[in-house]
């Protein structure tokens, strides 16, 4: 039996999910200052929180648990996917950079 959608839930998540784009610099805009280094690390942690917070409810839905609906695992599924395909975008990016910089003539 599957759980009905928690519609209210959901636009709740969506409300703070646009508040926090809202916090985000716009376009062109400089970007909080940090070291690169502690920038990706913050990243890629956000990017394993996802995945395991994705493996957690996908096992709390096989063991039958209340109040884990198939829709909620879906979208958590599909936020860690999105967001492990941008840091592979970046992780590319950044090795097209060192390769470009490592044949640059001297």
């Amino acid at each position: 039996m599957t759980n009905p959608i928690d519609t209210r839930s959901l636009l709740d998540q969506m409300r703070a999910l646009a508040s926090a784009a809202r916090t985000l610099p716009a376009w062109g805009e400089q970007a909080p200052k940090g070291e690169f280094a502690q920038v990706l690390r913050a990243s890629l942690a956000a990017v394993n929180g996802l995945q395991e917070k994705a493996s957690g409810m996908a096992e709390a839905f096989e063991r039958g648990e209340p109040g884990v609906s198939l829709a909620e695992v879906t979208l958590a599924r599909e936020k860690a996917g999105l967001a492990f395909q941008a840091a592979l975008q970046v992780r590319n990016k950044l090795v097209s950079a060192y390769q470009d910089i490592m044949n640059m003539p001297i």
